[in-house]
């Protein structure tokens, strides 16, 4: 069982979010979850329709992200069990390095993963 991962995120936030405020753009956000998820849905599109696919991820979370690590193109770091809310942390441990995620709903909004060791 592997104790860390290193993943990266691109967050979409939305009027129901925890903290609807984009780290982005330092805006309050004004989509609703529905809206949320179809622009997600299709930036999952986008990544995996790319020429470069996955080497991209960093690209899209830098342009669209709403959480702060949108500087680090999405990179989160290393982060161990217990320190992300529950259904990002079980998505992110269960992605094999080099894949990512569908969308995953937490608190904070959606998201995609990318695992990156």
């Amino acid at each position: 069982m592997t104790d860390q991962v290193r993943a990266a995120h691109l967050l979409i936030k939305h009027t129901g979010s925890r903290n609807p405020v984009s780290r982005r753009t330092g805006e309050r956000v004004h989509l609703d979850p529905a809206d949320a998820r179809v622009e997600l849905e299709s930036l999952h599109r986008a990544i995996v329709s790319h020429p470069n696919s996955l080497h991209s991820f960093p690209s899209f979370a830098k342009e669209r992200s709403d959480c702060s690590s949108f500087r680090q193109d999405g990179d989160l770091g290393m982060f161990g069990r217990g320190m992300m809310q529950e259904s990002f942390e079980r998505a992110a441990f269960s992605l094999n390095v080099g894949e990512m995620s569908g969308i995953v709903e937490s608190d904070s909004g959606f998201h995609l993963i990318y695992r990156i060791a």
